[in-house]
């Protein structure tokens, strides 16, 4: 009876997962340092302002566009969405990065805690977690 408990804790912890997903898209110091972040509205402000500090923070210049701008609007585009899920308290559970060169979709940065399920370190702070995953994504060559 221990082991089929031992089994199901066991099977019960492997299905509440915290998964990121980062393909890094590497600048060199002279390429171009604009980078236009398409707005999502759905999103909560505070997402898009922190994502902005923090790009400028590494150096870049930010230009926040319209929600409906071609994906071409700039020669660097990036786009955003995440979401917010309760569970004791709202915290962020899901956040998504997408990194496009003249349309081209090269770079992306998904973290996803929707499967968590009992597992603490999903209540993560918002702010931090954007911080690595910019850091992670946005690689800038000396």
């Amino acid at each position: 009876m221990r082991i089929l408990v031992a089994i199901s804790a066991l099977m019960m912890t492997g299905a509440c997962s915290i998964q990121e997903h980062i393909v890094p898209v590497t600048f060199s110091r002279t390429a171009t340092r604009e980078v236009c972040i398409r707005e999502h509205a759905a999103t909560r402000e505070t997402f898009l302002a922190e994502y902005q500090r923090v790009l400028e923070q590494r150096g870049f210049q930010v230009r926040v566009v319209p929600e409906n701008s071609p994906l071409t609007t700039c020669p660097i585009m990036t786009t955003y969405i995440a979401r917010w899920s309760w569970d004791l308290t709202i915290y962020m559970s899901y956040a998504e990065l997408h990194v496009y060169d003249n349309g081209v979709d090269v770079g992306r940065a998904v973290y996803d805690s929707r499967s968590g399920g009992a597992r603490m370190d999903k209540f993560i702070d918002a702010e931090t977690k954007i911080r690595q995953l910019v850091d992670q994504l946005f690689i800038v060559q000396q």
